[in-house]
């Protein structure tokens, strides 16, 4: 099996005390830092879709997740450099009322996964909040609110209103929860809705690409 097949089934998994010695053998072995990473990327598609289908929990997809995380740890120091690699920077957080973080903490490691440098604002974030965040980070290219209860769903609403009406441009915005449908999304204007984390990545890149 090559090392970054091996790479692969790790990651799928979860394998994270594994992982970082498996990445070190694969670039030792010649393997480029960019397709190590599109490797892992590759696997946590594949977890997205097993998590989507109701094959795994999350339990299972957090571990991948970590063992991900781990692998691109070792990554970085290459890459760090590379611009390529980089998709520009995404703003993630959970609006104001709301304090689960599981999803979106999810939806954090899949979007820096597939390339995004990733500010996570946590929980409980104003309209405002994210609007400042916009201002104080370069290159942003995405803004991800998440909303896991029905009651917040106004303060979505507004979170999305307001980036928009901040006069700030070259961002999409991309919105998701249990509550949210895609038809809500399109209501409140923003550019994009992810029903979960795997494929909140797919998307993320397909609005900023």
């Amino acid at each position: 099996m090559s090392k970054i097949n091996e790479v692969k089934e790790l990651v799928e998994a979860g394998k994270s005390k594994k992982i970082g010695a498996a990445v070190q053998e694969a670039l030792d072995a010649g393997s480029q830092p960019g397709d190590i990473l599109q490797a892992m990327v590759d696997s946590m598609s594949v977890v997205g879709e097993k998590f989507s289908a109701g094959e795994i929990f999350v339990p299972e997809m957090l571990i991948a997740a970590k063992a991900m995380s781990k692998g691109v740890d070792v990554l970085r120091p290459l890459m760090a450099g590379d611009n390529s690699a980089s998709l520009g920077t995404c703003i993630i957080g959970t609006v104001a009322g709301d304090l689960h973080d599981i999803g979106k903490n999810l939806v954090s490691m899949m979007i820096e996964s597939a390339g995004f440098t990733v500010v996570d604002l946590g929980v409980d974030v104003s309209a405002e909040k994210f609007v400042a965040a916009i201002k104080e980070n370069e290159n942003v290219t995405l803004v991800a609110c998440s909303g896991l209860l029905t009651t917040t769903m106004p303060a979505l609403k507004e979170a999305v209103a307001t980036i928009k009406a901040s006069g700030l441009t070259g961002f999409k915005v991309i919105v998701g929860g249990a509550p949210v449908t895609p038809e809500y999304a399109a209501e409140i204007g923003a550019d994009g809705y992810a029903a979960d984390a795997g494929s909140a990545a797919v998307k993320a890149k397909e609005l900023v690409m």
